[in-house]
């Protein structure tokens, strides 16, 4: 599912009545993809009985936004076969643990971003991960390895 900031404007009911706090219903899609508002803002969407189909419709486009993590992560634990590919080929992994996730074993280090639980994965230190925080960058090696499409990014 690729959630783009199209998707959400063509839903909303486009006055650009600044209600929300944004000059634009199109600054306000992306400001909610972006998760820096939130659905309920647009006060038009919940008071005007005339946008509740459109309302109803993203509040369910919008659900996988709740599940995922600051950097965009969300892992399908229904998807997901605890393979860990994920945990050993993530850079950070084979940084901090040349002899485990580095060589393909299982991690050895205390605070791994991803680790297998129950069969599963699970994101267990999300703040260690390279799109995390203010040097960030745009990486997807565990999207990428993950053979069952657990594992997928906001932006797609």
């Amino acid at each position: 599912m690729a959630l783009n900031p199209m998707d959400i404007y063509k839903l909303l009911p486009k006055t650009n009545c600044k209600k929300c706090g944004e000059a634009t219903c199109m600054s306000f899609a992306f400001k909610i993809l972006n998760r820096e508002k939130k659905l309920e803002e647009c006060i038009p969407l919940y008071e005007d009985k005339k946008y509740e189909r459109q309302r109803k419709k993203l509040e369910e486009m919008l659900k996988p936004l709740e599940e995922a993590t600051e950097t965009g992560l969300i892992v399908d634990e229904s998807l997901c076969v605890g393979c860990g590919n994920c945990v050993v080929v993530c850079p950070v992994h084979v940084e901090k643990d040349p002899k485990g996730a580095a060589v393909g074993s299982g991690i050895t280090i205390d605070d791994p971003i991803l680790r297998v639980e129950d069969g599963v994965v699970k994101v267990v230190n999300m703040q260690a991960c390279r799109r995390y925080g203010k040097n960030r960058v745009l990486c997807v090696v565990c999207r990428e390895n993950c053979p069952t499409d657990a594992i997928r990014f906001l932006e797609g």
